[in-house]
């Protein structure tokens, strides 16, 4: 899965961008109320350890 395949998936799930942290855009989860960061690079396939990251 790309990066912008994801972004449309964070936002069909009630994610959104909210500001950028060190160079990198957060976004922020009403599920959880936790910020997140993302990546620019929207044509690279994302890591297969960030798609399995559980904080839990």
């Amino acid at each position: 899965m790309k990066y912008h395949e994801l972004e449309k998936k964070l936002k069909k799930a009630g994610c959104y961008p909210a500001g950028s942290m060190n160079g990198h855009p957060l976004w922020y989860s009403p599920i959880t109320g936790k910020y997140f960061k993302m990546s620019h690079h929207d044509k690279q396939e994302v890591a297969l350890g960030t798609l399995n990251f559980n904080p839990h």
